[in-house]
């Protein structure tokens, strides 16, 4: 008697695996903090002078590198070798800009750190602010994207 053969799950079922994997739901939960807490900051900022919610961005884009880190590692282990294709391209185009956008805030963060206790706004560089914020939308933009062409590639494979 043979021993029952384990079921392969389909394409279509192994991504929607994936797309609720505990640290897939985690880098999106931390960037969409980044996100919000960035574009509060960033508004607060021109509007008022302050930076509400920094400690939580410091803190949250510190966790967000250590997630990002893991699953870029897993991810790129997973579709390794490099395509020419259009989700490729857009992948890299958002995982250097994620890249840029992390070390453009550690790079920053001194900053904050040697004014958390001071009554006025950390004295930011403005060229290293302005490349943080620009990278982040890049961020934003391009993972957005990325995932949109994965998802419409597989989607058109599967017609």
């Amino acid at each position: 008697m043979s021993e029952p053969r384990e079921r392969v799950p389909a394409p279509a079922e192994a991504r929607a695996r994936r797309l609720r994997a505990p640290l897939l739901v985690t880098l999106w939960a931390l960037l969409a903090i980044e996100a919000a807490g960035g574009l509060v900051i960033s508004f607060a900022r021109l509007a008022a002078g302050a930076t509400p919610g920094i400690a939580l961005h410091v803190v949250a884009g510190f966790a967000l590198t250590l997630a990002w880190a893991a699953y870029q590692w897993t991810h790129w282990h997973r579709v390794a070798p490099w395509r020419p294709r259009l989700d490729y391209v857009l992948g890299l185009i958002g995982a250097s800009s994620m890249l840029l956008a992390l070390a453009s805030g550690f790079a920053l963060a001194p900053a904050w750190w040697n004014a958390r206790d001071a009554a006025t706004a950390p004295p930011y560089p403005a060229g290293l602010s302005g490349a943080h914020n620009v990278m982040s939308m890049f961020v934003l933009t391009f993972v957005g994207a990325h995932l949109f062409a994965v998802l419409h590639r597989a989607a058109r494979a599967r017609i």
